[in-house]
């Protein structure tokens, strides 16, 4: 595990030197690399080449100390700043308004280090696999959502018929509680492999659980937003009803956390969204967000309410032979809106379609409607849920775009959800006309 500390190291080196000037050469030096190859290691672990992070560290300090009452031309210059002309540019690039505009949506601004996340080798995690009797030297392999993102560094795949998990101790018993307790209702789920000590996980430093695969694939996105779309929208959301049914039945068994979730948007995640509604430019206007905690407040506590899956993107559903197989990772499984997984499910879709194409989101309406219809059809919406979809959907939104626009590595996926979120208020008549 020697990985994160090497970067850890670089990281520290950075933040101890912004002000004078740091080549990628001289930090590959210090961590016995190539350049070449240290470029590779540190774009694998932080999600951002070694030039964008160093100079966003240099605009979150510079701005820090501008709020702070220094001289701006000053500060500009000591990080490394030609003019203050330049730093604005680069500062308008990165955060989507001037650094005055930010401050005054902000009021301060205080640099915040990015974590660092545990890297394996594949010796280490071959290691790890030693501990339960399967073939030696099977192949290990990352976890790719569709359109080509990694899923995390903590699940591989191991040959064709296992998957090896490491996370957080509380996530991954609660994985195992759900899969457990969903076999018992004859449905299918990913069960544990017993070590050769006959336990369920290897307990060590690190918790790891690896388990047998489902059979099937995702769903290929010229499915999801081809002529059968709406169909296959329908099977979505047909599927989750019946997960919704079977998750009901171990409810009590599971013991999972419950969120109020109209109390965490309005709290949390629309305020922030205010915020970024103007440093970005969204174009959300006022009259949204008093709807929102208007109307969805009125409705939100005649909603059912139950133990969800809670991350049904189209990842997490497998497909076999053009029937939904099996749903994976339960990491985030919660009570909560039930109507949540179905909204999710489509929002996830409309996530993955790649690039901002006028074709996929005039298309995506009509997923949407298939899984609302099919969910209705096997599980029966009440009249209230069919009147909170879009507000509904927004909190989806809201999350996601608070959330990812707080995550270094995720602002390509905050940009990309705060142009969804605009597509979906902007169709606001046309989600609402779907019963």
């Amino acid at each position: 595990m020697q990985i994160p500390e090497i970067i850890k190291s670089s990281l520290d080196y950075i933040e101890q030197n912004l002000k004078t000037d740091i080549t990628a050469e001289e930090l590959a030096r210090m961590a016995n690399y190539s350049t070449f190859h240290y470029y590779r290691l540190f774009s694998s672990v932080m999600e951002s080449s070694v030039s964008s992070y160093i100079l966003k560290r240099r605009l979150d300090h510079a701005l820090s100390e501008i709020a702070d009452g220094r001289k701006a031309i000053d500060v500009v210059l000591e990080y490394g700043f030609d003019t203050y002309a330049g730093f604005y540019k680069a500062f308008t690039k990165m955060y989507g308004c001037s650094p005055k505009k930010y401050l005054s949506i902000y009021n301060h601004h205080k640099p915040k280090k990015p974590e660092v996340a545990i890297m394996y080798s594949e010796k280490d995690l071959r290691k790890v696999l030693e501990n339960w009797n399967i073939e030696s030297g099977l192949p290990i392999g990352d976890i790719y959502i569709m359109d080509g993102a990694k899923v995390s560094g903590s699940v591989w795949t191991v040959g064709t018929d296992y998957i090896l998990k490491t996370d957080d101790r509380e996530k991954l018993m609660k994985n195992l509680k759900v899969a457990k307790a969903l076999s018992k209702q004859g449905f299918v789920s990913s069960l544990p492999v017993l070590t050769k000590t006959g336990a369920e996980y290897l307990d060590g430093k690190e918790l790891f659980i690896l388990t047998q695969g489902l059979k099937g694939n995702p769903l290929p996105k010229s499915d999801r937003f081809g002529n059968n779309r709406t169909d296959f929208g329908k099977i979505y959301g047909k599927s989750i009803a019946q997960l919704h049914k079977a998750l009901r039945d171990v409810q009590n068994e599971v013991v999972p956390d419950e969120v109020n979730l109209y109390k965490s948007i309005t709290e949390w995640a629309l305020p922030n969204v205010r915020q970024q509604n103007v440093q970005w430019s969204i174009g959300l206007d006022e009259e949204f967000f008093t709807d929102y905690i208007d109307t969805f407040g009125k409705l939100y506590e005649k909603l059912p309410k139950q133990l969800i899956h809670r991350d049904p993107n189209p990842s997490n559903i497998l497909f076999e032979g053009g029937e939904v197989s099996g749903f994976i990772d339960f990491d985030l499984s919660e009570v909560n809106l039930r109507l949540w997984d179905a909204c999710y499910c489509a929002t996830g879709i409309l996530s993955e379609s790649g690039d901002i194409e006028i074709e996929a989101y005039a298309k995506w309406i009509d997923v949407l409607g298939g899984i609302l219809h099919g969910y209705d059809n096997e599980g029966k919406l009440t009249a209230e849920e069919k009147q909170a979809i879009f507000y509904v959907i927004c909190s989806i939104q809201m999350i996601c775009v608070t959330y990812f626009e707080s995550r270094e590595e995720f602002k390509q996926l905050a940009k990309t959800n705060r142009k969804m979120f605009k597509y979906i208020v902007d169709n606001k008549a046309q989600i609402q006309q779907i019963f």
